[in-house]
């Protein structure tokens, strides 16, 4: 049996930024060490666990099959640490709990902030910790145990993760009203993707299902602007620099405001469902149950289409 004593939490932390970061080198700046103190570390770690942690090459380093399970389970062992440091510092400032909770532009931009203004006058002791992300990194935040929930894209692969539908709104096309297809009721995506788009990166979900819309009708997305937020997609649309798609809901917030127009999207699937995952319900904390519990017995509908 191992001595449990001699595992070291900063050569575990350590050893996921090596892993992470794919170089001994990227490990070492991460934690400001040298690099040669890094190698002594992952050293005495392997010597220690006596396996071969990682395989070393010229293009740096991979973990061993052997690494890959210390490093499944150090990340485990981190983020119940981190939780419990957490825990301590809401005893200290009177919380009673703390929700990590990660979500994607569509959510941060549409239902959530309403959901989470309920949430606090209903658990006001509750600190909430929320992160502006896209569903990738969101999925990847709840399976490392940095979030406990995230909103995600539903066309986001999220194994090993529960998941149940926690809003459902509708994709527009958002166009300056002076544009062509501002005085018509729908357009379709053909038409649409022929225009300049102002897009999220081309790896949010939001964006890949407008891409797959796109090559569905024999087109390609021409997009002219990455932006990281709706708010600047929107900003960008109003410049003249491009058409955009996102969810009704987002939309709605700006078109006034900058003078813009709604457009009804025809000739793809415009219901956008986005999911709150998590690693395993039962094992949630109370905190983060209640969010779940809240969000069901809402029970949101769905969108009338129009």
């Amino acid at each position: 049996m191992i001595n449990l004593n001699r595992f070291d939490l900063v050569s575990l932390r350590l050893f996921v930024g090596v892993v992470d970061g794919g170089s001994l080198t990227a490990g070492a700046d991460r934690f400001g060490i040298s690099l040669a103190a890094a190698s002594k570390r992952i050293g005495e770690l392997e010597q220690h666990c006596g396996v071969t942690l990682l395989k070393r090459s010229q293009r740096g380093v991979t973990a061993t099959p052997d690494g890959q399970t210390l490093h499944r389970h150090a990340i485990e062992v981190i983020a119940r640490l981190e939780r419990l440091a957490q825990a301590v510092d809401d005893l200290q400032f009177g919380a009673s709990g703390h929700l990590r909770l990660w979500a994607n532009p569509s959510a941060v931009g549409g239902f959530l902030p309403g959901v989470l203004a309920r949430y606090a006058k209903l658990h006001p002791r509750v600190r909430i910790d929320l992160e502006d992300a896209l569903s990738e990194d969101g999925v990847r935040a709840v399976q490392q145990g940095v979030a406990e929930l995230a909103v995600i894209g539903d066309n986001v692969p999220c194994e090993g993760l529960e998941t149940f539908v926690c809003n459902i709104d509708q994709l527009v096309l958002l166009v300056p009203n002076q544009h062509r297809f501002a005085s018509m009721e729908s357009v379709p995506v053909r038409l649409a993707v022929e225009e300049d788009m102002i897009a999220l990166a081309r790896s949010a979900s939001l964006t890949r299902k407008v891409i797959a819309a796109a090559e569905a009708a024999s087109r390609s997305v021409r997009i002219r602007v990455q932006v990281r937020s709706f708010d600047a997609m929107c900003r960008m649309v109003s410049s003249g620099l491009g058409l955009a798609v996102l969810p009704r809901a987002a939309a709605a917030l700006y078109a006034d405001a900058l003078g813009l127009v709604v457009v009804r999207l025809d000739g793809m699937e415009v219901e956008r469902r986005l999911l709150l995952a998590m690693l395993e319900r039962s094992a949630l904390s109370t905190a983060a149950a209640a969010l779940v519990e809240m969000i069901e017995s809402e029970n949101l509908p769905t969108p009338p289409l129009s």
